[in-house]
């Protein structure tokens, strides 16, 4: 495994939504999340999260915050399918008291020394009653469950998570935390009264279908290297990421959801000794658009980043950008809608994540 993410990092991510519902409320019919004061439409940062954590399974990851057959997997399913995994092979664990001698000494002091068969070894040892406690075993589980978990769920490593299950309560705060996204302009929604199916076990019923003519809309987040130490993201993690946030949104074609693509992405990557961020870039964003025309795809937005650029080779001036990252869709016209763009190190975030072959 790579070492793990030793950089603070702030980007911000680009997509447009053309003809398409973003993040429908379910409070209001799944119109989509509107600031109606504004006609700003809203994306929840759970959107993001939920698209990156389906692709990423469909690759063959584990996930800590997942489905099975539409039902969400209760936290004790998850925690005793890992356990067993490991507990069931032999090399993985010798592998991880290897590297980990605090959890090799506790095994010892709990189950003994020279095992080989682990599993029969914690089995024999747990407690058969939830009711009967034994703070020895208990510890040792906690101690356990957090570090595969670390190892094996990817979410929690990006995103963290709150969990609390019998002999098990712990909080990880993820290292990639990210906005609320909204538009960068005033957004229409389609004035139609058009109807959808919904079907039920032995019924249909209908129900409006809503969507926006056209958003460009822009998220911002930060990556923490404090936060990754403690559940264990690495540079890997960060690269994978990347792609997950990008190609994601390509993947959820549902018919809510097609007509969305990822426009563009910008990270800026600090000095490892640079504690700070820059903060929300969107701040530094000026959009322009001819407000008496209805906005109906990107040739009617145009956003200059000019005054991010100043702002971020002021930060480099200091010393403390280590590189500037990014990625622009291929085939979009930057030169009219996204001008003035930072300089960035150019890395292709269309390139497909491998598959992960299971242990």
């Amino acid at each position: 495994m790579m070492n793990t993410l030793n950089r603070n990092s702030d980007f911000l991510f680009g997509f447009e939504a053309n003809m398409t519902n973003p993040n429908g409320d379910p409070d209001q019919e799944n119109r989509p999340r509107m600031d109606y004061e504004t006609a700003t439409l809203l994306v929840s940062d759970g959107r993001r999260k939920r698209d990156c954590r389906d692709l990423l399974k469909n690759k063959g990851y584990e996930i800590f915050v997942d489905t099975l057959a539409d039902t969400k997997v209760p936290m004790e399913t998850m925690f005793d399918n890992i356990i067993n995994k490991w507990l069931s092979n032999k090399d993985k664990m010798d592998t991880l008291f290897k590297k980990n001698n605090m959890i090799k000494r506790k095994w010892e002091e709990v189950f003994g020394k020279n095992c080989d068969d682990y599993k029969a070894a914690y089995d024999k040892k747990k407690p058969k009653s939830k009711n009967k406690k034994d703070s020895d075993f208990n510890q040792f589980n906690n101690i356990l469950l957090t570090e595969i978990i670390k190892q094996s769920l990817i979410d929690i490593r990006l995103f963290g998570s709150a969990m609390a299950i019998e002999n098990v309560t712990k909080t990880f705060t993820g290292p990639v935390q990210i906005s609320w996204g909204y538009s960068l302009h005033p957004v229409e929604i389609v004035k139609s009264n058009s109807i959808t199916s919904i079907m039920n076990d032995d019924s249909s019923t209908f129900g409006k279908k809503y969507k926006v003519y056209y958003a460009l809309v822009a998220h911002y987040g930060t990556m923490n290297k404090y936060s990754a130490k403690h559940t264990g993201m690495t540079e890997e993690d960060a690269s994978l990421f990347r792609k997950a946030l990008v190609q994601s949104i390509m993947a959820n074609q549902t018919d809510s959801k097609q007509g969305q693509q990822p426009l563009f992405y910008i990270e800026v990557v600090y000095k490892p000794e640079f504690d700070g961020y820059l903060g929300d870039m969107r701040r530094f964003l000026k959009v322009s658009y001819n407000a008496d025309k209805p906005i109906r795809s990107l040739n009617d937005v145009k956003v200059d980043f000019k005054d991010l650029t100043c702002v971020i080779d002021q930060m480099k001036q200091k010393g403390y950008v280590d590189e500037v990252i990014g990625w622009v869709h291929p085939y979009i016209n930057t030169s009219e809608s996204l001008v003035n763009m930072p300089i960035y190190k150019e890395m292709d975030l269309w390139t497909p994540i491998p598959s992960k072959v299971a242990d």
